[in-house]
């Protein structure tokens, strides 16, 4: 399952301001960069019924697999659990932006080993408990 639109990250102005401005936290897999949410950089879409919600994208480049299949399969892992932590903490949403960027050689990590990771650097970003 994939995150719902509400809670996809989209844009190149978005992605710009995450890259040059966003905290990052550091795991061995992987590296979080978050900011707090600034709507006004996402293109307007009426669709759109929460635009200062939480929102979260993962970036999976050829530099981790230079297999497509490979990294889509890493994508929808971490979407899968980002999405089931966002619905369970959507009590909690503090209307940040979440960027998840996997680091070369994480294809051949454990997906529990990416999970747990994942998990700890929200946990200590304070997004979840």
């Amino acid at each position: 399952m994939v995150l719902s639109r509400d809670q996809r990250l989209r844009g190149r102005f978005v992605f710009d301001r995450l890259y040059q401005k966003g905290r990052r936290r550091h795991g061995t897999w992987m590296v979080l960069r978050s900011l707090k949410a600034e709507p006004e950089l996402l293109r307007p879409d009426p669709r759109d019924h929460h635009p200062c919600s939480d929102r979260v994208a993962v970036v999976v480049s050829s530099k981790v697999s230079k297999r497509a299949v490979q990294r889509n399969r890493l994508r929808r892992l971490l979407h899968e659990r980002l999405r089931q932590l966002l619905q369970a903490h959507a009590d909690r949403s503090s209307g940040r932006w979440l960027l998840i960027s996997l680091k070369p050689g994480s294809a051949e990590a454990d997906p529990q080993v990416l999970l747990g990771e994942c998990s700890e650097l929200l946990a200590k970003e304070g997004l979840i408990p």
